[in-house]
């Protein structure tokens, strides 16, 4: 083998380290491959693949290249630290979707039913699991996968490795995007917990009027049914929405990385 490509073959190495370090944490967090039903062999294999195809469009000075072994730790850190903060982003719109279920279970008296959360593996309420899973099958029905790997491709040309930089903006921009998230699912649970909260205030006023009625033993299968009848209504508002949500995902991926780059 000629000398010439012994460099060449170094720095394709290292570009594809650099590569693997922001991908991996992201990969990690993204919808249905957070799952602990995913074997973690499945999960190294996928960032190691979607490594090798982002190898070819990612470009990074030889130069720029950490020369000792603490730079290297920090370089190696800074691209960890992007693609978690990335991911988190992402994580929080269907938070925001299990928040949502989980409200409008709790007024319809599911409080108590739980469900083994298959992303987790732990208990999760029922509601709140049907609302997370439903939106990972629109998540999947809308291409929200596709504006995910285009995004991460992007990030390393809006953010090239070794310029990260902590900035006070990021903390702000999480808190916002963390309000955002409960405007979401008060709009998605909105519909259902205004009905329920009447239906009460209807029960309250029948209770008064007509003592003899047992408005406990109605109250019940009353509210779940109104509160799924309603969910099931609201689901022709509730599609489009949701579509526009987790479509925009994909592109606000690269909002936390482009408060990073400013100066």
């Amino acid at each position: 083998m000629p000398f010439h490509w012994v460099p060449w073959s170094v720095h394709q190495f290292q570009v594809f380290l650099m590569i693997a370090m922001r991908v991996g944490p992201l990969l990690f967090m993204m919808p249905l491959l957070s799952s602990r039903n995913v074997p973690m062999l499945v999960k190294v294999g996928l960032t190691l693949l979607v490594s090798l195809i982002l190898l070819p469009v990612v470009e990074i000075d030889s130069s720029r290249w950490p020369s000792d072994l603490y730079a290297l730790l920090f370089f190696l850190v800074s691209e960890i630290m992007i693609g978690f903060i990335a991911g988190l982003s992402v994580k929080l719109i269907f938070a925001a979707l299990q928040f949502a279920g989980e409200l409008a279970g709790f007024q319809m008296g599911f409080s108590m039913a739980n469900v083994v959360d298959p992303q987790s593996g732990i208990d999760s309420p029922l509601m709140g699991q049907f609302q997370y899973l439903f939106g990972l099958l629109l998540f999947l029905a809308v291409d929200g996968h596709h504006w995910f790997f285009r995004a991460l491709a992007q990030s390393f040309r809006e953010l090239p490795p070794g310029s990260f930089h902590l900035k006070t903006e990021l903390y702000h921009y999480f808190v916002s995007l963390s309000g955002k998230m409960f405007v979401v699912a008060l709009k998605i649970a909105g519909p259902v917990m205004a009905v329920l909260l009447f239906s009460q205030i209807a029960l309250g006023m029948i209770a008064k009027t007509v003592p003899q009625i047992h408005v406990l033993l109605v109250s019940f299968p009353l509210t779940i049914g109104l509160g799924l009848l309603f969910l099931g209504l609201s689901m022709d508002l509730f599609v489009p929405y949701m579509e526009t949500l987790l479509s925009e995902s994909g592109r606000g991926l690269l909002s936390p990385l482009l408060v990073l780059m400013k100066r």
